[in-house]
């Protein structure tokens, strides 16, 4: 498994001369919250600050700065000026007008940039809110706080157990690993668990059920085997965990009433337990059998359900705020 904060180790050592691009501070309406960084080269980019203008706008300083490059767009509205002397430089405004107030504003050194940006019509776009953006230069240390934070962060991910490596399983790992989750593909048979990828885990063994009680709290079970009873069996455990984000099982409403029967009369289970199973996954408001459809519906089920267990401060996006601070 690669996981994400390999991802930014491989960037950071390849990328050559490297910005970050934070989002410093926001005010109303915006695309990304602070904290929500980028890295930017001459070349690539890794991470994202929301899109639209307001990101072109920072990438575009930010390899101005790593490439000491002359900007098109810093020429425009926003004219560089030399202020005050040494390498420190601002970029005022134009002259007032009507829209007085609302240009974007940039102050630069040689390794240190903050853009204040409006987003409204002035940059084309609506969101209505204020973003701060700090662009630095990366050195050596700053490269290390960006892996501590991203293995603090990692090291926080609530946990999706996707129980079977069928059509539709392979379809909801694919879209699990697009999440901050940490997701993890649990099969009995080696073959259903080749092509899964590479950001999620694989687990091979035989008595699946047992990878339940192994689970940390706040785990999200998917349940979608190739067998039933074994469904039944995972579901079970799973239920019993009542520190679980969300329990579901793929299936119709006949296989709900069969688990029921045999969950209240065989597996000792209770009312109260099988109330809390989501079954069939990804609900029925959509009727579409097509693995990705019911691998994308269940996502957006069991992302709801994480974010919903988990009401607690954000924790690790509160540790990569503090070390990328300053």
């Amino acid at each position: 498994m690669k996981s994400k904060v390999q991802s930014l180790r491989a960037f950071l050592a390849s990328a050559g001369r490297l910005a970050l691009v934070e989002v410093a501070g926001t005010k109303g309406s915006t695309p990304r919250e602070k904290g929500a960084f980028m890295l930017v080269s001459q070349a690539a980019i890794f991470g994202t600050i929301g899109g639209g203008q307001l990101e072109y706008m920072a990438i575009d300083k930010a390899r101005q700065m790593v490439g000491s490059s002359p900007s098109p767009l810093w020429g425009g509205s926003i004219r560089e000026a030399e202020r005050g002397g040494g390498s420190r430089r601002a970029l005022p405004p134009d002259p007032p007008h009507k829209g007085e107030g609302k240009e974007a504003r940039i102050a630069v050194d040689e390794v240190r940039a903050t853009l204040d940006v409006p987003l409204g019509p002035e940059i084309g776009q609506c969101c209505g809110g204020r973003v701060e953006v700090l662009i630095r230069i990366v050195d050596a240390a700053l490269a290390a706080e960006l892996i501590a934070a991203a293995e603090a962060e990692e090291a926080h991910l609530p946990h999706v157990y996707i129980f079977g490596g069928g059509h539709v399983g392979q379809a909801l790992a694919s879209t699990v690993a697009l999440l901050p989750v940490r997701g993890v593909v649990i099969e009995t048979r080696a073959e259903a668990l080749e092509g899964m990828p590479e950001t999620v885990e694989t687990l091979l063994t035989p008595m699946p059920e047992a990878e339940v009680r192994n689970a940390p709290a706040g785990t999200a079970f998917a349940i979608l085997t190739h067998d039933h009873a074994l469904d039944f069996l995972i579901v079970a455990e799973a239920l019993k965990r009542d520190d679980a984000a969300y329990v579901g099982m793929i299936g119709s409403k006949t296989k709900r009433a069969t688990f029921r029967n045999w969950f209240l009369k065989s597996a000792d289970g209770t009312e109260a337990e099988l109330a809390r199973l989501v079954s069939p996954i990804g609900g029925d408001a959509v009727r579409d059998k097509r693995p990705p459809v019911i691998a994308a519906l269940a996502a957006a089920e069991i992302m709801t359900a994480l974010v919903v267990h988990n009401t607690a401060p954000n924790a690790d996006h509160e540790v990569q705020h503090k070390m990328m601070a300053g």
